[in-house]
């Protein structure tokens, strides 16, 4: 018997009807994901199961490295073969990590496995997968149209030129695969020689010799620009915590010469130069009508050795404790009062804060848009069971859930979109649950009507996608399935 049932998560009949009948058919728009775009502009076709699920995958990387599995079998010389293998039998030891249910939905879901995954069978599901993966049906493309992706939005550096965007859209690929714009090089000054590099990087993709701060905002405005004409319409931002200062608290231009120079600021002048620069690109973000959202709370690279060894996104970071409640609150009410706060997405990765977060959109919810301030899905080391539970349940006391966009991959694999259907049985069998408890009315067009509207409906109104009309939308679900 499959270890993935029909009714996996799904703990009463209510949560059966919702998931079965109401969420299970919705498209998917993943508004954030660290997708490769010539991968899927070019319909690349992957040669093994290896280059598709383990390349670039630092959960599954940091679980190896935990198991004791030597780093050559990770990131290493070691055949696609010989590293399929030692993730297989890293597998059984994931019980009880996301891990081990992401593994077998995606198996099942793109392959049709459904035996577990352990060391004894790697081989066979090795060379399953490799066939199945030749077939067009599982090219990137067909990955995500069999789950229904309509929107993908990759994240860009401002430098990047779009092209792999341009040409997916000229071709009229679907899903639709749309940049954001993610400038936090802009003002990463702490290393001054690399941020020096990074603006003879910038001045050329933007025509504009950046020799003052001056010239560094014009260039990022040339770059908004172009990822609007490129069919852009959001910002992401990864940050420790959102800081605060009274405006002028320094000369910009001053310190934007010190970085130039070669001189080291002090935090204090670090910070200030992120502040204000970023208040910058949120009014310019504001101007544009785009969404902005803010990844806050993850402490980076902690291990300098391996650092040293392997780089950035490579399984080393974690959580941080970062105060968040006033600089974010002060951030805010600085672009409100002027009333040039964009659609914002607050995300929080330190779960002790969720109630800050979830009161915090509250704050500046301002009667214009609909859950104009949203507090994100549970990201990064949250987007598991009770991550993702706790996010909703802060979410529901402190706000409204009705408001809410909904789950995203936040994922660089093609195979990870079954996260959604994840994080949608969640949510029916978090209602499914009140409803038996009486805490809710057992009012199923009304729930359905809701669960549509967080997995897919509120998310399509939010960002202005612009989709072709769906035929899922406005028809009467058919039972066909089994309620206990």
């Amino acid at each position: 018997m499959a270890f993935i049932t029909e009714n996996f998560l799904l703990e009463t009949a209510q949560a059966e009807e919702l998931y079965h009948g109401y969420a299970k058919e919705m498209p998917i728009i993943d508004y954030h994901n660290h997708l490769c775009a010539a991968q899927m502009a070019n319909d690349h076709q992957f040669k093994n199961i290896t280059e598709a699920w383990l390349a670039g995958d630092h959960y599954k990387w940091r679980a190896m490295r935990t198991l004791g599995i030597d780093e050559n079998y990770i990131t290493g010389d070691a055949t696609d073969e010989e590293k399929f293998q030692k993730w297989s039998e890293t597998v059984p030891y994931t019980l009880r990590n996301p891990l081990y249910h992401w593994t077998h939905l995606e198996l099942q879901r793109y392959f049709g496995i459904d035996d577990l995954l352990t060391g004894a069978n790697a081989k066979r599901v090795f060379q399953d997968t490799k066939e199945q993966l030749q077939e067009k049906k599982n090219s990137t493309i067909g990955l995500l149209r069999q789950l229904n992706v309509e929107v993908v939005c990759t994240t860009n550096d401002p430098i990047e030129k779009l092209e792999h965007h341009r040409k997916a859209s000229l071709n009229g690929i679907m899903p639709k695969m749309l940049p954001t714009f993610r400038p936090d090089k802009l003002y990463a000054i702490e290393d001054h020689d690399a941020y020096k590099l990074y603006l003879a990087h910038l001045s050329e993709v933007s025509g504009i010799q950046i020799k003052s701060y001056h010239d560094l905002i014009a260039a990022a405005k040339e770059r908004m620009a172009h990822f609007s004409q490129n069919g852009g319409c959001l910002s992401d931002h990864g940050l420790e915590q959102l800081h605060y200062f009274e405006m002028k608290s320094f000369d910009i231009e001053v310190l934007f010469k010190k970085v130039i120079d070669g001189h080291r600021l002090q935090v204090d002048e670090v910070n200030y130069f992120k502040f204000e620069t970023l208040i910058h690109l949120c009014r310019e973000y504001h101007k544009h009508g785009w969404v902005q959202q803010f990844h806050l709370g993850a402490l980076r690279n902690t291990n300098e050795r391996k650092m040293a060894q392997l780089g950035p996104d490579t399984g080393f970071d974690s959580m941080g404790d970062f105060p968040q409640a006033l600089g974010l609150a002060k951030f805010l009410n600085l672009l409100d009062s002027t009333d040039q706060l964009a659609k914002t997405i607050l995300y929080n990765l330190n779960p002790a804060y969720n109630e800050v977060f979830a009161t915090m959109a509250g704050n500046f919810n301002d009667g214009t848009v609909k859950g104009k301030i949203q507090f994100g899905s549970g990201w990064w080391f949250l987007d598991q069971l009770d991550g993702m539970e706790r996010q909703l349940n802060a979410l529901s006391n402190m706000g409204l859930l009705s408001c809410f966009v909904g789950m995203l991959t936040d994922s660089r694999s093609f195979l990870s979109f079954p996260r959604h259907e994840y994080f949608r049985r969640l949510l029916c069998n978090i209602l499914g649950n009140d409803i038996k408890k009486g805490l809710i009315p057992n009012d199923m067009p009304y729930l359905g009507s809701l669960v549509q509207d967080i997995c897919y409906t509120n998310a399509k109104d939010y960002f202005n996608f612009n989709l072709r009309p769906n035929k899922i939308e406005n028809q009467q679900n058919e039972k066909s399935y089994n309620v206990r």
